[in-house]
């Protein structure tokens, strides 16, 4: 029998039994639309992770009081254990001495921070104030201006603030200029950052230490470090750990400081992202499996229902081979029908997933090929066992059915 009849006679087996087959390949369909949109959702997330760490410069590292195991396991080896941290560190002017004395250092940013009370135009609120070195902070700034300046050399009560404090915060907008009373002392605003930056405030970490509550000065609550050569950034690290720790009279047990770099923290977003996504598209496949299932049934019950077709087909002339083939594509139609309509609703599940999370579906060609591809041969697959017992059946025995 040639190829297109046996594919015609599968294609009458779909049509002619139109609510069993459709009701296996939702199966297959909730499946493939469930791995799509998962997938798309966690290469959307990383892509906007991607865009995110391409504004941080790679060369940069952060210095902070304080221990955590999570972070010194380092890149690729994050466990999450968020504790063990010695809250009662300090960094200090003992500190930046050692960061003067290494000569892979560029420039590195003293900075405290914490929240204050605001007051602007008869309005209160809060803001999270962070207090820079205006000498350092114009060099390792990552953030693009909206209008005005950054923070000069000479400047002394004035502020840099966010996009979303300067025009949706209080009813009036917080123009250049501006006067914005923090703790009760008046600053004025010299610039406002590019959208996204929220209630941020900027300010000379001098100007800082008279408004954050609880701020000392000469202590810092993180030195941001800019290194000449990214390239032995690792190298660095870990001569400015030793430095660190024999100046602090530490060890690694006690360690009460934590250097954290924009690659690391990169690498390790990236991987726990990717085992999320890993594990989130091992339970989708498990519908496929149950599709699979579904389609094996269907063609379990589809031999007994045409036992005495099959009987009469292979009476006129028509081989085992033949009706291997048409139980097979059976299967195969179900199986690729059901990857195409769950491509389809995948691809919505995608842009919904993306809207409600503000990121960009990715749905890349390869997962359309690899769901289309499982789809398939899970239908096949599903098939053979079926197929293969239909066309062993004896004719004689087959044509006595009722």
């Amino acid at each position: 029998m040639k190829f297109y009849k046996c594919l015609k006679h599968a294609l009458n087996m779909v049509v002619h039994s139109k609510l069993r087959s459709w009701l296996t390949i939702i199966g297959i369909v909730i499946g493939v639309a469930s791995v799509i949109g998962i997938v798309s959702m966690g290469d959307g997330m990383q892509k906007s992770m991607e865009d995110q760490m391409q504004s941080l410069e790679s060369d940069i590292i952060t210095l902070s009081p304080g221990f955590s195991r999570a972070m010194e396991r380092g890149p690729g080896r994050w466990e999450g254990e968020g504790g063990e941290t010695a809250s009662d560190s300090v960094l200090d002017n003992k500190d930046i001495q050692i960061l003067k004395s290494m000569n892979e250092i560029l420039i590195f940013d003293t900075r405290i921070s914490g929240n204050a009370d605001l007051y602007f135009m008869g309005e209160e609120g809060s803001g999270s104030i962070t207090g820079v070195d205006q000498k350092a902070w114009s060099e390792i700034n990552t953030n693009e201006l909206d209008s005005g300046r950054l923070l000069g050399p000479s400047d002394q009560n004035v502020i840099v603030i966010g996009d979303s404090l300067a025009n949706d915060y209080f009813d009036e907008e917080i123009a250049i200029n501006k006067i914005l009373y923090i703790e009760g002392s008046a600053f004025r605003v010299v610039g406002i950052l590019e959208q996204g930056t929220k209630n941020v405030i900027y300010m000379p970490i001098k100007s800082a230490y008279e408004v954050v509550e609880d701020s000392t000065k000469d202590e810092y609550d993180s030195i941001i470090i800019k290194v000449k050569d990214e390239v032995n950034l690792t190298a660095f690290t870990n001569e400015l750990e030793e430095k660190l720790m024999i100046s602090r009279h530490v060890d690694k047990e006690d360690k009460d400081f934590t250097i954290s770099s924009n690659a690391q923290m990169a690498e390790m977003r990236t991987d726990m992202l990717s085992t999320m996504t890993t594990f989130l598209t091992a339970i989708a496949a498990i519908s496929l499996i149950v599709g699979s299932v579904g389609i094996a049934n269907t063609m379990f019950t589809s031999v007994l229902e045409k036992t005495k077709q099959i009987g009469i087909m292979k009476a006129i002339g028509a081989r085992n081979g033949d009706i291997l083939k048409i139980f097979l594509l059976n299967a195969a139609l179900i199986g690729i029908i059901g990857g195409l309509v769950g491509l389809l609703f995948g691809f919505i599940l995608a842009q919904i997933i993306a809207m409600a999370m503000s990121i960009e579906a990715v749905v890349s060609f390869s997962i359309i090929a690899i769901a289309l591809g499982v789809s398939l041969g899970a239908g096949i697959i599903a098939g053979i066992v079926p197929a293969y017992q239909a066309s062993q059946l004896d004719p004689v025995e087959a044509l006595r059915r009722e």
